[in-house]
């Protein structure tokens, strides 16, 4: 005989009470950072977890010591960058905790409040470094996306603060020497920051800082003949539309602009990228727009 529906099992939606379960391993997690024995431990599972817990970020900024033991972490790492003798497990153990600062950056209602501390600037001494080993290259990939993430919403207190820092020198360092990711990731900061009116402005106040951007740009747009990326290019090639929104950095542009953004170098890269081609022939024509304007 066969049972009633409400009697039938395997059917259903999951029970709540998994839901809290996952609720109360995250909260254990958490406290378990405190705990230096414990950390290694609850930064991995932490940093599995931060995609599927919407609600992690404030929980994290909010616990009494958890933003602090993840600072600990970082300073831990500052006597192994110079000279570089930074380890794979340290690499990893690192940025785990970056990646639950990235979860906190990310998060509408902790960004502010990330920004407002001043967290950020503990990244820097990582972004500065220039060996190219891997825990070091990951380290500063890591370092990055905690940066792309904030920069990805569009957010002028975001860009104030950046810009008041020394994160576009350190971009344009990584986009000539990094990875190719490292160079996409730092591309799409400096990307981010011309965006905003306030950053457009403060790259093209003076020839020296535009220069400085167009000079790594044209660079990149170089090293692409060779080895061509669609990705990186996207970006760079956003750069430069947005840089020749400005009268005195189009009329620069004339005369900077690489040729093989000029010609049919790329054609094969971005033939499947409608996107990135609508930008490069409005780039072109506002350029030579310049020319006919004269």
């Amino acid at each position: 005989m066969q049972a009633p529906p409400q009697m039938q099992l395997g059917h259903g939606p999951e029970p709540p009470a998994t839901q809290q379960d996952d609720s109360d391993k995250i909260f254990v997690l958490v406290l378990e950072l405190t705990n230096p024995d414990q950390r290694e431990s609850a930064l991995l599972e932490l940093s599995k977890r931060r995609e599927t817990f919407a609600d992690l970020a404030p929980i994290l900024w909010h616990s009494f010591g958890t933003v602090s033991a993840l600072l600990q972490e970082i300073v831990a790492i500052y006597p192994l960058l110079a000279p570089p003798s930074l380890t794979a497990q340290a690499s990893n153990r690192v940025c785990n905790a970056l990646a639950l600062l990235q979860c906190v950056a990310s998060h509408p209602e902790t960004r502010t409040l990330f920004l407002n501390a001043h967290i950020p600037l503990f990244l820097y001494p990582f972004l500065n470094t220039v060996s190219k080993t891997r825990p070091f290259e990951y380290l500063r990939l890591t370092s990055l996306g905690v940066i792309g993430a904030l920069v990805k919403v569009d957010d002028a207190d975001v860009i104030n603060f950046l810009l008041s820092t020394e994160i576009i020198p350190l971009c344009l360092r990584i986009m000539e020497t990094g990875s190719e990711l490292s160079k996409t990731v730092a591309t799409f900061i400096v990307q981010k920051i011309l965006l905003d009116e306030t950053g457009l402005a403060y790259i093209c106040a003076t020839a020296e800082r535009f220069y400085a951007v167009s000079t790594v740009l044209g660079n990149l747009v170089g090293s692409l003949v060779e080895q061509p990326s669609a990705r990186l290019l996207k970006h760079i090639v956003r750069c430069y539309l947005r840089l020749s929104d400005n009268p005195r950095a189009r009329e620069a542009l004339r005369q900077c602009l690489p040729d093989a953004l000029r010609d049919a170098t790329f054609q094969g890269c971005l033939k499947d990228d409608v996107i990135t081609k609508r930008w490069l022939t409005q780039l072109l024509f506002n350029i030579n727009d310049a020319v006919m304007g004269q």
